[in-house]
């Protein structure tokens, strides 16, 4: 007598660490494919405060359909936060250039030649970028991808998310020493560093670093030479399609495809930035993905926009 197939809410994650060239340890989840030969590799990296666990029922899912998936959380998240926030001296661009990085690393040392993909879910769309690493990455996925230029913002949202993020944000990190959004109802709490470097971007990422660090970080992004499906969605007050190009002129070595989808494409009255990692979207939007993550094909030809 067969047994039945495990359900979606069955399949667990197994607990995982990995540590950056700097030394710090991450911690996150290793979800295996549910079949003898996976398809391939695959990287969820997480928005700037959310949890990596947000994102384990998508996870579940591409395991369940043959990927092997690792979520995890960046330094000074979730299962990746010290005991202390205060004065960790933890950076946004930390997340690329060391997290992400020993993230790639860790996939590509468990599975050394299955194909690895990225879904990157808001600023970690932009993170694989800054990781050295990154000419590892066969393929990307972003969803909402933009690293918090205020001018991008959807404008009739602007000033009030210009006043949440850019001026409260700010002034309670200088406050107490880290920005503590738990308490405060807006996601996680964020190492100063963190903080502060997404509070006061530029429009020009490259200028928050130190003047002599910009090339570098510059040449970095140009290293990523991945295919890059780049998805936005009308009602996102935050990807926007200006906020999802500045992040795609950054990939000038990579092949770039921009799709911008409605939210009646999935017969729903909106979406936003976040509602497309839930799980209703299962039969809809993950099956979608599953044509880029294991064919490369874009499920969504009729919705690309110029660049």
């Amino acid at each position: 007598m067969n047994e039945a197939a495990p359900s979606l809410a069955t399949l667990r994650g197994h607990p995982v660490g990995f540590t950056c060239r700097d030394g710090v340890a991450i911690r996150g989840h290793l979800w295996p494919a549910e079949i003898r030969d996976p398809l391939g590799s695959v990287i969820i990296n997480p928005a700037t405060g959310v949890l990596a666990s947000y994102y384990h029922r998508y996870a579940r899912f591409l395991a369940h359909h043959g990927f092997d998936v690792l979520t995890y959380d960046y330094r000074g998240i979730g299962l990746s936060r010290p005991e202390r926030l205060r004065g960790c001296g933890y950076r946004w661009r930390d997340w690329g250039e060391q997290d992400f990085d020993a993230a790639l690393r860790y996939m590509r040392e468990h599975r050394p030649h299955a194909p690895l993909t990225v879904v990157g879910h808001s600023v970690g769309g932009f993170l694989p970028g800054l990781a050295g690493s990154a000419p590892l990455i066969d393929r990307m996925l972003t969803v909402g991808a933009q690293y918090a230029w205020w001018r991008d913002y959807a404008p009739h949202r602007r000033l009030a998310l210009f006043l949440k993020w850019h001026v409260a944000m700010p002034a309670a990190t200088a406050c107490l020493g880290y920005f503590p959004g738990r308490r405060l109802g807006w996601l996680e709490d964020l190492p100063a560093g963190v903080a502060l470097e997404w509070s006061f971007r530029r429009s020009r990422f490259e200028r928050s670093h130190p003047h002599a660090e910009r090339q570098e970080a510059l040449a970095r992004m140009k290293a990523l030479k991945a295919p890059i499906l780049a998805v936005s969605v009308s009602d996102d007050e935050l990807g926007t399609v200006p906020a999802v190009r500045r992040t795609l002129g950054y990939y000038t070595n990579a092949q770039r495809t921009m799709v911008l989808l409605q939210p009646v494409d999935y017969g729903r009255q909106a979406i936003g930035h976040f509602n497309l990692f839930h799980d209703s979207h299962a039969s809809g939007f993950w099956s979608d993905t599953l044509h880029w993550l294991r064919d490369g094909r874009n499920p969504w030809p009729a919705h690309v926009i110029d660049l």
